[in-house]
């Protein structure tokens, strides 16, 4: 990022500008699609950085005048598809609250909607990690794919920050998987009021979800469903 390296994962090739910019908005870097100058894909050799080193799969991004990388931001070790916590450098690093607090999104979404949307994700994606952002009637709106749940958020998160949608207020975002701290907080920093999995979400992430306001809906499969936090977003 401006010539630096700020991290490096391991991804499914595909969406890598919305993989880019989602990943800062899930970092707290930037909040909006005005924070970005320019995001643009090279193979290490015409971006015009001397550390590149030849490496291709860079996504070189500038960011606009006066928006800075603090060092909470940056990572100290290679990011997995899996987990991007291991790489931060404190426990205080992991927990970043939204600049528009959640409590203010009055969306409501109906259980039987939300019993039927894992469908409809399977019937869009068929392969590796799947990730559906959806309206309060069940819409899929946008639908991204990875070998990692968290880059698959990133890539609609991306896709968000880059259509000016953000923040996405009023939607709801499903993971093929369980749902982690992280996942947990990239749906706060995009602005979404509920996230549900179709498996268990960790202490963490039902803890942030809590404090952040996020209406967290695990174990979702068919009519039956957990729900942890925000249980007042639900309405029959």
């Amino acid at each position: 990022m401006d010539g630096t390296a700020l991290t490096m994962t391991m991804r499914t090739p595909g969406d890598d500008v919305e993989l880019a910019a989602g990943f800062l908005v899930g970092e707290a870097v930037i909040g909006s699609a005005a924070d970005i100058a320019e995001i643009k894909l090279c193979d290490g050799t015409a971006c015009g950085h001397a550390d590149h080193n030849g490496m291709g799969n860079i996504a070189d991004v500038t960011l606009a005048p006066g928006i800075i990388v603090t060092p909470g931001a940056r990572r100290n070790f290679l990011t997995t598809s899996a987990c991007g916590i291991c790489g931060k450098t404190s426990i205080e690093d992991i927990c970043v609250l939204p600049r528009v607090p959640l409590d203010r999104d009055t969306a409501r979404f109906a259980p039987d909607m939300l019993a039927a949307v894992p469908d409809r994700l399977r019937d869009a994606q068929r392969v590796f990690s799947r990730t559906g952002l959806f309206t309060v009637g069940g819409e899929l709106i946008a639908v991204r794919e990875d070998v990692g749940r968290h880059n698959a958020v990133d890539k609609v998160v991306g896709w968000a920050l880059l259509g000016g949608r953000l923040p996405l207020t009023g939607c709801g975002l499903l993971v093929s998987g369980r749902a982690s701290f992280e996942l947990v907080q990239k749906a706060v920093l995009a602005g979404i009021p509920l996230l549900a999995a179709v498996s268990a979400p960790s202490s963490l992430a039902v803890d942030l979800a809590e404090q952040a306001g996020l209406t967290l809906v695990g174990f979702l499969r068919g009519p039956s469903m957990n729900v942890y936090t925000g249980a007042h977003r639900l309405s029959a």
